[in-house]
This record gives C-alpha cells, structure tokens and sequence, in this order.
C-alpha cells in the first residue's frame, strides 16, 4: 500500500476520501472533531507539496436524499480554521457545480464537496458514481478508515479508476499499521479487554482473539449473559439468553487454548438506569430480582487493572460499565488508569474506536496511550481477520 509520502503532489489535484462524519448538537456545532484532526496531516501534507485538495465525506444516515441535517456545509468553518486556510464548498458532489469548483481549483486551494450519501449510489458501490467522482481529482487519496470496512463507491469502487495513482493518508497507514502490529507481532503478555452490551457483537472479535491473546477480560452489560450462562442470578441486568450456550461455549475455548478468561465477581448494583440511582458494591452473581448491575465492582477493577500493568500488549474494545453516567463510570475509569500506567511502563496500548475512545477522552488520557483508533466497526472486522474493501482496494 502506497503513502501519501510516496509522492510529491506538486500541481496535482488530489481527490481524497475523509471521514468527516462528526458529531452535531441542535446548532450544528461539532461536538467532537477527532476525525477532523486525525485527517489534517494528509491534506497539509498535500498543500504544502503544491498541490490541491477535493475532500469527499459522508456526514450521517440520510434516507431520502438531500437532507439540511446532514449538509457537509455545517463543518466548512471549522475545518477551514483547523486547516488554516478557508475551505471552498460544493453543494453537490458530483453535479455543475462540483465539477466547476473542483476544475477551477488552484495549488494550496481545498474544496469540500456535499454528502456523498444524499445519492443512494454511494453504498450500493455504483460504478458509474464512482467514475464520476473520479473525475474530480488526478490522484486519488483514501484517509477514511472508519468506513474502510464498506464497499462504497468512494471507499472501494473508484480506486479503479486510479490504478497507478492511489495511495493511503496518514491516517489510513497508521490504523492498518497499529492493528497489524497488535495482530500479527504482539509483545506478550497480550492481554485484550472487551466490553460493552452484547457478546453478539463481539462473538467474531473474541473467537478471533482467543488464537492470539494471553489474557482476556470482559466487562460491560456483555459480562452478565456469561454470569447467567453458569447459573448466576442477575436480576435486571442486560442478557442476551438465547447466547448462554455460546458463552460457556467460549470459555470451554478459553481453557483449552490456555488463554485466562476473567469474568467480573461483582459489580456496582443500581435500582434504577440513573446516575441519581441508589448503588451499593455486591456480588454480580446474587443481584436482586428487581436490581440491575451498571458497572463492575471493586474488586474486579482491582483484579483487571493487576492483570493490565503486567501487560505488554493491550487492546481495548468496550466499556465497563454505563460510563456515561459518573456514578457508573468508576470500572472504565480504573481500567484506563491501568492501561496509562502499563504503557508508561512500555507497553503498546491500542484503544478500539467507538465507545472506548470516547471514555479514554472523556477521562482526558487521549494523549496517554499508544493509539486511540478512529475506526470502530472498521477495526473490529480487520480484527476479526476480515478483509476491508477500502484497504484492499488501495493493495491491489
């Protein structure tokens, strides 16, 4: 896979795929610009070299079209401010108007161009949309991992269309690099931390991690369908029954690969799904019928964060808990604590996307770990041994 590194863009115009699918509260002001950062040192590069820049995006799920919620033209002003020159704006991305603006383009000019997903031709993987895009730009540049996993027109389709002039940004290259070295080159002890709600979305990702991992430790809503699976009374927590056999399926498979499955011993157990709730520390295998677990306890964020420190290799998918609320976010926060001290002490730490990203960020750790993946759903399939579409059509 070739880098942006590997070519002077000089007097190119490169056409680059960016996932600027950002956060917007009720005034459109972006919330969290981690994606907006993470793609800034590819089209600087590209900038500095002389060259120009044709951004493509999605920005959430429109259904029927164009859509004022989901118009890219919500970010221009601040993306113009972290690129530090004022960013042009399309309001198509592949009409007149697109092919006007991305024409008239000078060296060190940005253009943004409107939602590629106001055309349901973007995730059917439409060829003749793609070729149409194509013609915006004479390189084409792929930084958008975080949909790397889907067969869109701008992610997988077009690279056709540059055979000899397609290359991965920044941030492409490092996501691959860093879930290549957790993959295939981890310094052991491994241990890999899963949470979140349900065992379902993790079944591919476990199974895969059990060939690879020293350590595996699961927490979140997910943990209490293991605590029911061996007979443990949960009262309302979060349980998927129909994937109890599953889970003493997967810790037979722990214990006859020698991989050390830890289960939480208790959890911070809550009468109501609050952060004003009543809560008291108590075994999750005993919870009252009409109680429900949010967080694990005490003893098993004593219990993780010892395993953690003695880690050399860490990956972390998941909450512990319902972090959200303060009361409930004291097993996340122990964990990251762990995580912190165990890469200070040398070890790589590698934080899965998504929800676990937002808690190393909300306990402000970002800078802390090795690398906080933008991926999410993208990581956890190449995690999974997966090939992504995005990737594998920069390779080819």
């Amino acid at each position: 896979m070739k880098t942006v590194d590997d070519l002077n863009f000089a007097g190119k115009k490169a056409l680059v795929r960016v996932d600027f699918n950002v956060p917007l509260d009720e005034n459109f002001n972006i919330t969290d610009d981690n994606r907006i950062q993470g793609a800034a040192p590819t089209i600087k590069k590209i900038l500095n070299d002389g060259g120009s820049v044709v951004l493509m995006s999605h920005l959430g799920r429109p259904k029927d079209g164009p859509t004022d919620k989901y118009s890219l033209k919500h970010i221009v002003a601040h993306l113009s401010k972290v690129l530090g020159t004022e960013v042009q704006f399309a309001n198509d991305c592949i009409g007149n108007e697109a092919v006007e603006k991305a024409a008239a383009l000078q060296a060190g000019q940005v253009l943004l161009l409107e939602n590629l997903r106001f055309y349901k031709e973007e995730e059917k993987g439409d060829v003749g949309f793609a070729e149409k895009l194509s013609k915006l730009g004479d390189v084409y540049v792929n930084d958008a991992f975080g949909t790397a996993h889907r067969a869109h027109a701008s992610t997988a389709i077009i690279a056709q269309f540059f055979p000899s002039a397609k290359y991965s940004g920044y941030l492409m290259a490092a996501e691959v690099g860093n879930a290549e070295k957790v993959l295939n080159n981890p310094v052991r002890p491994f241990t890999a931390i899963m949470g979140g709600a349900k065992v379902s979305d993790k079944i591919q990702l476990i199974e895969a991690l059990l060939d690879k991992v020293d350590n595996l430790l699961i927490g979140g809503g997910m943990a209490y369908t293991f605590i029911k699976a061996r007979g443990g009374e949960i009262g309302k927590s979060l349980v998927e029954m129909d994937k109890l056999d599953l889970a003493n399926e997967l810790v037979k498979k722990a214990k006859e690969k020698g991989v050390n499955l830890v289960i939480p011993t208790d959890a911070q157990i809550a009468d109501a799904f609050s952060n004003d709730a009543n809560v008291y520390d108590g075994p999750n295998d005993q919870i009252p019928a009409d109680l429900q677990g949010l967080d694990i306890g005490q003893e098993s964020a004593e219990n993780f964060a010892a395993i953690i420190k003695d880690s050399k290799t860490v990956l972390w998918n998941g909450p512990m808990g319902v972090f959200e609320f303060d009361t409930f976010a004291k097993g996340t926060k122990a964990v990251a604590d762990a995580v912190v001290e165990a890469t200070k002490n040398g070890a790589f730490s590698l934080i899965g996307g998504g929800d676990s990203a937002a808690a190393v960020s909300k306990f402000g750790m970002t800078e802390d770990v090795s690398y906080v993946s933008t991926g999410g759903g993208a990581l956890l399939e190449y995690m999974e041994g997966k090939v992504l579409p995005g990737v594998k059509a920069l390779e080819d």
